[in-house]
């Protein structure tokens, strides 16, 4: 699988100007309560963390992103001076790839980065890597990517099963008779992209695949291709599809090569994507800068997500030493709305990015634990393990709350939650403070319990499971 980065077209229609409406009226309502950092009396904040460097072990940090628009909150915490208000200089460094994000925190060159939510995970299991125990208390962000492929594979999906085509969100049923097809005429498997093997956009990928019956390591070929070179792969006709986080679906569409199937938002309403992650070493060896980090990024995540501020990040991202992307192609998702092909007009989709409300920044450790039953589930785990001790190890709540409860904000009082039961907003009654929570439905209809480990990994149909369930059990009662 190649991680290396290819030659970037830069050829780019300008698209349209979306509606920003109904983003704004939408997110208005969700950001009345006093639970905003901007309305927290300063006061509360402890005299240590005014904006000097006092018990600080170390004050000059290198962080690592990859030119997505979820690194916002680093960039932002950089760009608005957050970080210098808790005595931290920080330079930022944009990396090529998610392997290299990983090597590079793991030998110390970076001291922390915005991260896949699978990769402390992995690297502290040793999936893919050397074993390096990573952590993370505090998650950057919601949602954010989506399934983009050809127009060329659209146009047969589309003469496969028309009625498929139509609904909203999409399945994969109309790739499955492609595939099928293909298989019949005796054509080789088509190829499909993600960003790294323990990447959200990986499992995303094979979930809605799996969702239709489609084997993704038996049926197609997938890959991984860096995120800035998605397009340039999908023009140069590499591969037919891929999941990616924006903007390089709208990118894409705005081309006019590509059409966006599906969102993960539409897969799993307002799942956990990023976080900052850093070395369980490093942690214990820095506490109070790890702890002043997490609280600039608390703030700057909260100062990202009011609707106000929108078109200031769009400006301050898409600079050439983020995200470097037309403001136009990065405001279509960060503004509330989504283009799922050229033609069409953009949706509302308020809550594509999710930057700080319905609690986004806490490290949940049930959905740490999803993560892992997808390890397991396409064989990237081959040993048993403890599901919920591992994901109590690296999905660190008690880092979050510590910097939480310093800026007075409000954070949930349990470390788990049952996934896929809420069609609409609901409220988060066992933390500090009631907290507003999102839609949290997956696609299929399907429910995730963390207490019922066993059932859901028995639940799958498709999968390339190579521990048994038998030793899983024994660890995961």
């Amino acid at each position: 699988m190649n991680e290396h980065e290819q030659p970037q077209n830069t050829n780019l229609i300008t698209p349209e100007k979306p509606e920003r409406r109904d983003f704004f009226k939408h997110s208005a309502m969700l950001f009345g309560g006093a639970a905003m950092i901007g309305l927290v009396p300063p006061g509360v904040r402890s005299a240590a963390w005014a904006g000097g460097s006092e018990g600080l072990e170390k004050t000059d940090l290198k962080l690592g992103i990859i030119p997505l628009t979820d690194c916002a909150p680093i960039v932002v915490a950089a760009e608005k001076g957050y970080f210098k208000k808790y005595g931290l200089n920080v330079t930022i460094s944009k990396e090529a790839s998610w392997a290299n994000i990983r090597d590079k925190v793991a030998v110390g060159a970076l001291d922390g980065a915005h991260m896949l939510a699978g990769m402390p995970i992995a690297a502290t299991l040793g999936v893919g890597a050397t074993p390096k125990p990573t952590v993370t208390g505090f998650a950057m962000d919601l949602n954010g990517n989506g399934i983009t492929v050809s127009e060329e594979l659209y146009e047969r999906m589309v003469q496969a099963d028309p009625e498929a085509m139509k609904e909203r969100p999409t399945s994969a049923r109309a790739l499955k008779k492609v595939i099928d097809a293909d298989k019949q005429a005796g054509k080789p498997a088509m190829t499909f992209a993600m960003v790294f093997p323990v990447s959200t956009h990986n499992y995303e990928i094979r979930y809605w695949m799996a969702s239709a019956g489609i084997d993704p390591d038996q049926d197609v070929r997938l890959i991984v291709i860096p995120p800035p070179q998605m397009v340039a792969n999908l023009m140069a006709k590499n591969i037919v599809g891929y999941c990616v986080g924006e903007p390089w679906n709208e990118r894409a569409v705005e081309m006019g090569i590509g059409r966006t199937i599906i969102t993960n938002y539409e897969i799993w309403n307002n799942k956990l994507e990023k976080v900052f992650g850093v070395n369980q070493a490093w942690a214990d060896k820095y506490p109070n800068t790890h702890k002043a980090a997490i609280m600039a990024l608390i703030e700057a995540a909260a100062w990202t997500d009011k609707p106000e501020n929108r078109m200031e990040v769009v400006r301050i991202i898409s600079q050439k030493s983020y995200v470097n992307a037309p403001e136009d192609v990065v405001k279509m998702s960060m503004t509330g709305t989504f283009k799922y092909a050229k033609e069409l007009p953009p949706t509302p989709m308020p809550d594509f990015n999710v930057f700080h409300r319905y609690a986004a920044n806490f490290p949940w450790h049930s959905q740490a634990a999803w993560y892992i039953t997808q390890m397991l589930r396409w064989g990237q785990i081959e040993h048993p393990l403890d599901i919920r001790k591992t994901a109590a190890e690296v999905y660190r709540t008690d880092l979050y709350r510590a910097a939480a409860k310093e800026l007075g904000v409000p954070c949930p009082t349990v470390d788990g939650k049952t996934e896929g039961s809420h069609k609409s907003g609901w409220t988060l009654e066992q933390a500090t403070s009631p907290i507003a929570m999102g839609p949290d439905l997956f696609f299929d209809g399907v429910k995730f319990d963390p207490n019922k480990l066993m059932d859901y990994l028995k639940s799958f149909k498709v999968q390339e499971m190579k521990v048994p369930l038998k030793a899983l059990s024994k660890l995961n009662p």
